[in-house]
């Protein structure tokens, strides 16, 4: 289950999201509403934790900048304040709950699990880019006609890539995401999983799919 964190204060970030990656979520974190909108707009994520009072744009013009273009995610609302009427607003702006600070994390990993059960049928079960597809019901990966014999982490490196695909992903997001490390092992498991990853998915095919961005990551891309 991926998870969007939008809060500006750090702190909370960091308790909201080494809260439900104890719990099995992965969790990425954007401090800027402009920013949280973006990635709100174009990956796909299970549910989205959304404080209200952010800088650049706030979570009520997020939520419904959302619904406007068709976003279905499920969407908590976090807010210092906890007014009827804002909750209201909220809630009338298509946010699926609301939560006022100060919270509990039990409480809100509990919403978030209730949201993410929700929104269970809008997530999509198959991936596609190009000729590689990937069933996560039935966790089988395939390139063209070939069968992919993937590891349980190869497969979820994969999913993530595809997921993100034409976005480029550096060496500490697919930590977070994939190993669920919020620090940097000191170690080169991530270039020796996408080396892994690429003899797999590459090897004996066209386009190559997976691209290095030498000082910055890797992309998953049909286009060179």
């Amino acid at each position: 289950m991926r998870v969007l964190v939008v809060e500006d204060e750090k702190k909370t970030a960091s308790f909201i999201r080494r809260a439900l990656q104890g719990e099995g979520f992965t969790v990425e974190v954007v401090n800027r509403g402009d920013d949280g909108l973006m990635l709100a707009s174009t990956e796909a994520y299970d549910a989205i934790v959304l404080d209200i009072m952010l800088p650049g744009r706030d979570g009520l013009s997020v939520l419904r900048q959302l619904r406007e273009r068709k976003k279905k995610t499920p969407i908590l609302l976090l807010s210092a304040r906890g007014e009827l009427n804002e909750r209201v607003d909220g809630l009338n702006a298509g946010a699926d709950d609301y939560l006022a600070k100060p919270f509990a994390l039990a409480e809100l990993i509990a919403r978030v699990r209730a949201l993410t059960r929700r929104g269970d049928e809008n997530k999509s079960m198959s991936l596609r880019v190009a000729d590689l597809s990937l069933d996560i019901l039935k966790r089988e990966a395939q390139r063209g006609v070939t069968r992919l014999d993937l590891t349980t982490r190869e497969f979820r490196l994969l999913e993530y890539l595809m997921r993100t695909h034409g976005r480029i992903c550096g060496r500490m997001a697919i930590l977070e995401n994939v190993w669920e490390y919020d620090f940097d092992p000191g170690t080169n498991i991530v270039d020796v999983y996408i080396r892994r990853l690429r003899e797999k998915i590459d090897d004996n095919h066209e386009p190559k799919l997976l691209h290095t961005v030498r000082g910055a990551g890797y992309v998953l891309k049909d286009q060179p």
